[in-house]
């Protein structure tokens, strides 16, 4: 990574007697570093939620297998509708899309549930690595699928990219600047937005899902490059700028060198200090975790049910939509941070189970008369999201200690994935239930 020959240097220093101290460097170039470090960041962001975004927007195509065959580029992409169940209301799969949501979120909930407990034992680097390949090996697998069950194999392989990228740059946000823990938010919601609309946009121009796919495996490539060679080796986060805390923070992202972290890192914290900290984290993580059991159990168990046959689009389009628009409002209110900051996130996590009853109701009145009344309420779902979201870490950044910072951010990344599991083992008997209404 860029930046970690000067760290090696500065560690083989220490090891003789005498050492020079290293000019701190010019404000020019600290402010160039900044950029780059923030850039970073917001890609890195983009390109580890990328194939997780992509991979819910495909999930109607995965489940109805309105793929092209293997040969074949080019779809109608406004296909006639096909219902699955002709005694049902609604035009159903015979499987609910939250069977690929709980694909692409289980390995991710293992992963944030384990993190805590030992992955900063592994270098940063590796992981980096392993994210890239799987995301890599998502796209190619499920594009070349001919069976459900590979898909969903591929959407695990999306998962694990996401899940590990998530603990791994969040837990890397506590030896930088808090402000790029904004424009990492920032770049998850622009990867939702990027990827939905992506998805949406070439598949609506006529290429198959299969092509669309293998045209992403340029995000995993991006991914690499945007943590190898663009991010610079971190500044010292205390006020009084010392060099052990600068060469604290450089030892976790060298490799070889992690073991010799310097005892103020989490990786010394006892089980006890980890449960004094994560017991002080509750009161964001339980909010956290309700707005996204609200917002994905409508995404995964009602955006399907949500259909309207008095309108041009076919039940394809609509989903898909249906994922862009909420994409949309998630990346603007990551990107608000600086406008607007919510410290009682508990406040949006009412707002967004509103939201839920409010569409659950309507899935089983049909009280509304138009989709567009849907997709202005689909755009505030989204923006309610995103906002919990980073104010949710930027408030946790803001009343951490640093040695329990980068402990924090890793332990508090499950609240997300624990809402959206339950939300996605609620929703599957939800489906059946009114898949199977005269």
């Amino acid at each position: 990574m860029g930046g970690c020959a000067g760290s090696r240097r500065r560690l083989l220093d220490s090891e003789g007697e005498e050492t020079t101290p290293e000019p701190l460097p010019p404000l020019l170039d600290r402010g160039g570093a900044l950029w780059r470090n923030m850039m970073g960041f917001w890609l890195l962001g983009l390109c580890n939620n990328f194939s997780y975004v992509v991979m819910l927007s495909a999930a109607h195509d995965i489940l109805s297998h309105q793929r092209a065959s293997g040969n074949q580029s080019h779809v109608d992409p406004d296909p006639p509708p096909t219902p699955h169940n002709s005694s049902s209301r609604f035009d159903c799969n015979s499987v609910s899309t939250a069977a690929v949501l709980l694909a692409d979120i289980l390995p991710t909930l293992v992963i944030k549930l384990l993190a805590p407990l030992g992955l900063h034992l592994l270098p940063y680097s590796p992981r980096v690595l392993v994210s890239g390949i799987c995301a890599a090996g998502s796209f190619i697998l499920v594009a070349f699928s001919h069976s459900v069950g590979t898909s969903l194999c591929g959407v695990v392989l999306a998962s694990i990219s996401s899940g590990l990228g998530e603990v791994t740059f969040l837990s890397l946000t506590a030896f930088y600047p808090r402000a790029v823990i904004s424009w990492w938010s920032s770049g998850t919601g622009g990867a939702g937005l990027l990827g939905a609309l992506s998805y949406l946009g070439l598949t609506q121009a006529g290429l198959s899902p299969q092509h669309t796919l293998l045209s992403m495996l340029g995000i995993p490539a991006l991914l690499l490059a945007s943590y190898f060679f663009l991010l610079t080796s971190p500044e010292p986060q205390d006020p009084g700028g010392e060099e052990e805390a600068e060469t604290s923070a450089r030892q976790p992202l060298i490799g070889s060198e992690a073991a010799e972290l310097k005892p103020d890192s989490s990786s010394s914290l006892s089980l006890q200090e980890r449960w004094t900290v994560f017991k002080g984290l509750l009161r964001y993580i339980v909010p956290l975790v309700l707005v996204y059991f609200a917002e994905y159990f409508i995404n995964q168990g009602l955006f399907e049910l949500l259909f309207f046959r008095n309108t041009s689009l076919s039940h394809a389009q609509q989903y898909r939509w249906y994922q862009m628009l909420y994409q949309a409002g998630v990346f603007v209110s990551r990107s608000s941070l600086r406008c607007c900051r919510i410290r009682f996130t508990w406040v949006l996590a009412l707002l967004q189970c509103f939201n839920l009853a409010f569409l659950l109701v309507d899935v089983w009145l049909s009280f509304l008369p138009s989709i567009y009344l849907i997709f202005l309420i689909i755009l505030y779902e989204g923006l309610l999201g995103g906002a919990a979201y980073v104010n949710t870490f930027h408030n946790i950044a803001l009343e951490t200690s640093d040695e329990h910072r980068e402990f924090a951010m890793a332990a508090a990344c499950i609240s997300d994935t624990l809402g959206i599991s339950l939300s996605g083992l609620l929703a599957l008997p939800l489906h059946d239930f009114l898949c199977h209404l005269s």
